[in-house]
């Protein structure tokens, strides 16, 4: 078959355009950049709503789509309404001017009659207008779904590795993880063996499950010990959190989101069971031996890397306040003196340090990451230079029991670990 793939590049539709053509179908993949020499791409921007008239030329030769746009925020000028709701009708009702006769919908748990939330609300908007059309097909709607590069696999792994967790409901709210390939394997059999008609299917786990368990499942999949100390924390406190961190770059978690994990997401029927030949995989086998370790390592680094950078920051703000003149000045210069500083220079090494501690510390906060690089050798190169001044001129502290000196040493080691885990830019 010949298959129109939207959501191309995102973490469903990499892996349901692997096993289309692993089994030898032709995937025809829509996203907004161009793909490499001799793959068959459509370029569009879903932000955009690109009409059913725009569709038809495109859709010449298809025999089925798959839908699996799908955001999880808002940001910019990607809408739930455009991305969830707009774009994917148009493209299903060109489907039927255009005689693609299977459609398969990836929307999510949840997008029902309860929904609340604006993701789940748009994503039912698109199910409904494609249950109203002559179509063969299905509206799969995943649960939590777990595999390699997945954001929410990210989140989940970072919880699971975090000895302490404050969480509303002490983590009781009930969830149904499923793994990645089970969701592919179930869209692919969907496509080959379309139904009759448009079928709802819930894709989810073998079983619900409590959350701190599902993170207990993968403690130990990570080779983690499986107890954990979660704290029971007010769901209002916990929404305010959320809110703080959906002003984060990057993060995950807004006020919505933080309402749509308190739903919890689980299901009675769970379309998998009958659809595939073997049960779900439970979330104990979500990770596999060989690469436990390699997991668990990027979760750790994933979950203390931030609290790392933030604790650089603070050394450095706090730095400069007490060089500001919370530590006696006098006592300032007279470590300025030994160094051969007196008077304007003195005055002028003491002070432009402690506004260059200062940028800095505000700087590994707000830095963006074109610049991070440059931050962190900047970094390394003051340390290293005060080390080196302080060992010239008062080696005696060295000695000193309390190691003001010897500590530059750990300090040195995590600004070049973080000088190398930032991205490399072409």
């Amino acid at each position: 078959m010949r298959i129109l793939l939207t959501g191309a590049t995102g973490f469903i539709g990499r892996a349901v355009a692997q096993a289309l053509e692993q089994r030898g179908h032709v995937v025809v993949r829509v996203q907004r950049s161009a793909g490499p020499p001799g793959q068959a791409v459509v370029q569009a921007d879903y932000a955009q709503v690109p009409s059913r008239d725009w569709w038809l030329p495109r859709l010449a030769g298809i025999d089925a789509a798959v839908n699996a746009v799908g955001i999880l925020r808002e940001q910019g000028g990607q809408t739930f309404h455009a991305l969830h709701a707009e774009a994917p009708g148009e493209l299903f009702r060109a489907c039927v001017a255009a005689g693609v006769g299977t459609v398969v919908q990836v929307s999510a748990l949840g997008a029902d009659e309860g929904a609340r939330s604006g993701y789940h609300l748009s994503k039912k908007a698109a199910d409904d207008v494609l249950r109203t059309l002559p179509l063969r097909g299905a509206i799969v709607q995943p649960s939590l779904v777990y595999g390699p590069g997945g954001s929410s696999t990210t989140l989940f792994n970072k919880l699971a590795v975090a000895p302490l967790l404050p969480f509303p409901q002490g983590g009781r709210m009930l969830v149904q993880p499923v793994h990645i390939d089970d969701v592919v394997q179930g869209i692919v059999r969907l496509l080959e063996s379309p139904p009759r008609g448009i079928e709802t299917l819930a894709f989810a786990g073998p079983r619900p499950m409590a959350l701190r368990d599902y993170l207990g499942d993968l403690r130990e999949a990570l080779g983690e010990s499986r107890r954990q100390w979660i704290v029971p924390m007010p769901a209002p406190l916990f929404r305010l959190g959320a809110a703080i961190a959906g002003h984060l770059p990057g993060s995950m978690l807004d006020a919505e989101t933080a309402d749509m994990l308190l739903a919890g997401n689980a299901t009675d029927d769970n379309g998998l069971v009958g659809l595939l030949p073997q049960a779900p995989r439970p979330p104990r086998e979500f990770i596999r031996p060989q690469a436990s370790e390699a997991a668990r390592r990027e979760a750790v680094l994933d979950l203390w890397l931030p609290v790392l950078r933030i604790a650089l920051a603070l050394m450095w703000i706090w730095t400069a306040i007490v060089s500001f003149g919370l530590y006696p000045v006098r006592d300032s210069y007279e470590l300025l003196a030994r160094v051969g500083l007196h008077g304007m220079p003195a005055a002028l090494a003491l002070y432009g340090s402690a506004v260059l501690d200062l940028l800095l510390g505000v700087l590994t906060l707000t830095a963006p990451a074109r610049w991070r690089r440059r931050v962190w050798l900047a970094q390394f190169a003051l340390v290293a230079g005060y080390t080196a001044l302080v060992t010239l001129f008062l080696p005696e502290y060295w000695l000193h029991p309390y190691g003001p000196i010897s500590k530059n040493l750990p300090i040195l080691a995590t600004i070049l670990l973080l000088w190398g885990l930032e991205p490399r830019r072409a």
